[in-house]
């Protein structure tokens, strides 16, 4: 089977890069080639273009044609019109990675199926997702555009920090100062490792049964989100001081806060991955993040470069904090 990613070496991607070579699957990754040096991928071959200009694409695409094409990067129906204009003649199967957060927020009801509605009216980011979508839908009935759709929840690597602040907010715990966990710190989240992501990701390659058809991907493991911090702080042998402040609050202070939280991280999200698994029989996950925790740690640890602080954030939390206790 031939395969090209468009992107190929993110977090996600490139999991999904490693499993599909070493299933022996032909794998093209088309990108720029300026960031394959994080997560190197052997056994790739690599075609260089930017994606968002049609002519360099079409040039370096030559006559090749691919069983699947996975793009990682669309995220406007704008850029998924130009991959219908480039792919449509080319590809058996497009896979458009969506996102878990364009499902009806906050959530009627758990756990999320499928079958969930798209309703997210906090988040420009999950809006412009839902809008891909329903253009992907109209061109398979206008056209037979033979797409599917994946949508990854919150999926990390040894590089990702799952907590609001990431660095600065780890190496806050790591000093014993307080972090601010959301809310009352019990509402439920779902993280994924990237590793288990991949096993559902490439096991709907090829499949026919998976055209015009959506699929999250995601771990059964649900946490609270004073759980991931204490599993991140156990990872560095300390207990966090956790401060709850309504999520509400936070989102005053900061746009990107209050984007990611109202419009995310602060509802319960537990999935049923009942459908992947169907078409995908051996995906499971089976990665908890208490060792998922361990991988980041180390991988900061390892390198002080990596341990720099953000001044701004960390004022940020220095001035929640201080408010919030003047109120308490």
């Amino acid at each position: 089977m031939k395969v090209l990613f468009i992107g190929g070496t993110g977090i996600i991607s490139s999991a999904c890069s490693e499993l599909a070579v070493s299933r022996g699957i032909d794998l093209y990754h088309l990108n720029r080639g300026t960031s394959a040096e994080l997560r190197p991928v052997s056994g790739v071959k690599t075609i260089k273009a930017d994606i968002r200009n049609s002519d360099e694409t079409l040039t370096a695409l030559g006559d090749h044609q691919f069983d699947v094409v996975v793009n990682w990067i669309t995220f406007t129906t704008e850029q998924l019109q130009h991959d219908i204009d480039i792919f449509s003649s080319r590809t058996k199967q497009y896979v458009f990675i969506s996102t878990a957060a364009l499902y009806e927020t906050p959530p009627s009801r758990l756990p999320i199926t499928e079958e969930t509605p798209l309703s997210n009216p906090y988040w420009e980011y999950a809006r412009k997702k839902i809008a891909v979508e329903e253009s992907l839908r109209e061109a398979y009935l206008e056209t037979g555009f033979p797409y599917t759709i994946v949508r990854p929840s919150h999926t990390y690597d040894k590089t990702l920090i799952p907590l609001q602040g990431g660095i600065t907010t780890l190496m806050r715990i790591k000093q014993g100062l307080p972090v601010i966990s959301h809310g009352d710190g019990a509402s439920v989240w779902t993280l994924t490792h990237h590793k288990d992501f991949a096993k559902g990701l490439v096991g709907l390659l090829g499949k026919a049964e998976a055209i015009n058809e959506a699929y999250h991907i995601t771990s059964d493991e649900w946490l609270s989100w004073d759980n991931i911090f204490r599993h991140m702080g156990s990872a560095m042998g300390i207990e966090p001081n956790l401060v709850h402040i309504p999520s509400d609050i936070i989102a005053r202070y900061d746009q990107v806060f209050a984007e990611g939280l109202l419009g995310d991280k602060s509802h319960s999200m537990i999935f049923d991955n009942s459908k992947i698994k169907t078409l995908v029989p051996d995906f499971s996950a089976e990665i908890p993040f208490e060792q998922g925790a361990k991988e980041i740690v180390a991988w900061y640890e390892a390198d002080s470069a990596r341990q720099k602080i953000d001044p701004y954030l960390n004022g940020l939390f220095d001035k929640m904090i201080q408010y919030h206790a003047s109120k308490g």
